[in-house]
């Protein structure tokens, strides 16, 4: 089945959700609830994981977790491996706990992306309606929020506080500040029942900035294969090739406009297509499109006989798409 690549590096923040098997609990009771906490608290000293946010519903759970170390996947293995263990050893279960893999959506750090993610996460009991109207958010008992109302010296510290106070415009971890934090949360109670707007969450890779994404494309290039998701190829290549362009067009000193003005069978543009045929995966009707030659018919031609005259391997024009 296609998956989404694991792209690990030092500083990376993630939103990490995963779900029982065959959607069964996960918990089974507060003690079970207690359990992974403590398992989650022990994966962080080993892996010096610091989380900006947690929630545990039912059957999955939420986290925001930095990676200082670029071991999230280590990290999440341990984890969910450990906690898989206690969990059938106290009620004397066996087989999986967890359903395939977990999700992890990359989260740019800046630009007020980790305050969306995080504000989900907390706000989770309220789409869940596990909360009444009447009910503080703090009042669900399994999610970080409670931490985020302590003061600093009962905090666990593998919670980080700081870095979603700030994006909230909350200078200083105080009692004020806390309350502020909690009274800005609470007003956004309604603002979660957009479902169109919480699409990028639940379905996408990446949380970010045009630039984070194409950031994040350039990690993921060399490591690309058939296994993961057809999307994710497409967008991947894509990115690649846009940097190709641009490298060819300023070796050239060309304008984006030269494409289009000069001729289809532009011995350049076609040196052009020719290494985006070497370099990408992406098909002759995509290149011929993006750099100015023509129809897939008229381009695969004049390309046939471009490589073939500089002794390159012609791709076989039947089977070009």
């Amino acid at each position: 089945m296609p998956r989404k690549m694991r792209v690990e590096y030092a500083g990376a923040i993630y939103h990490v959700m995963s779900r029982g098997d065959r959607r069964e609990d996960i918990f089974l009771d507060d003690v079970d609830r207690q359990d992974f906490l403590k398992t989650l608290a022990e994966a962080c000293q080993k892996t010096g994981f610091q989380v900006h946010a947690y929630c545990l519903m039912r059957n999955h759970f939420h986290l925001v977790v930095e990676t200082p170390n670029a071991n999230l996947v280590a990290g999440m293995a341990w984890l969910l491996s450990t906690y898989t263990i206690r969990l059938n050893h106290r009620h004397k279960l066996f087989g999986h706990v967890f359903s395939g893999r977990y999700k992890a959506l990359l989260v740019d750090g800046s630009g007020g992306y980790l305050r969306t993610v995080c504000d989900y996460v907390h706000l989770n009991p309220i789409r869940a309606r596990l909360l009444t109207p009447q009910d503080r958010l703090q009042a669900y008992p399994w999610s970080s929020l409670l931490w985020y109302a302590a003061a600093r010296e009962y905090r666990p510290k593998w919670i980080r506080v700081d870095r979603l106070l700030g994006e909230h415009g909350i200078g200083e971890d105080s009692a004020a500040g806390r309350r502020e934090f909690e009274s800005r949360l609470e007003a956004r109670r309604t603002e979660e029942t957009d479902e169109e707007a919480l699409q990028p969450l639940r379905r996408g890779w990446c949380l970010g900035s045009e630039e984070f994404r194409q950031q994040m494309l350039a990690r993921m290039e060399d490591r690309m294969g058939e296994h993961h998701s057809g999307g994710l190829r497409q967008e991947s290549a894509e990115s690649k090739a846009q940097r190709i362009i641009g490298d060819e067009l300023r070796r050239l000193g060309w304008k984006e406009a030269d494409l289009r003005k000069r001729r289809k069978n532009d011995p350049d543009k076609l040196a052009l297509a020719a290494r985006l045929r070497r370099e990408t995966t992406l098909p002759l009707k995509w290149i011929a499109s993006r750099v100015g030659l023509g129809t897939s018919k008229s381009a695969n031609s004049n390309l046939h006989r471009w490589m073939k005259t500089h002794g390159e391997k012609a791709a076989n024009p039947a089977s070009v798409v």
